[in-house]
């Protein structure tokens, strides 16, 4: 066995799971008390919601418009 092999680091696999915005809809879930946001996707037919991602800086935020193709201005905020 090769030892760079050994130490050297795998390459991220993105595991972002697919949502169809014909079924699901953008939110950000907010705590009133500590002020978390989880990036969601909300199914328009259960209400359900499916976590995607934690939102610690607007970069985060950038980041999940970017993978799921919608602006910032689609996404609500739920309490």
């Amino acid at each position: 066995m090769d030892m760079l092999h050994l130490f050297r680091r795998e390459k991220k696999t993105s595991d972002v799971p697919a949502f169809s915005l014909a079924e699901y809809e953008p939110v950000i879930r907010a705590s009133i008390c500590t002020g978390e946001r989880v990036a969601c996707m909300r199914s328009l037919n259960t209400g359900k919601l499916h976590e995607v991602m934690l939102i610690r800086s607007d970069a985060d935020l950038e980041e999940f418009c970017k993978t799921y193709g919608m602006q910032k201005s689609d996404i609500k905020t739920v309490y």
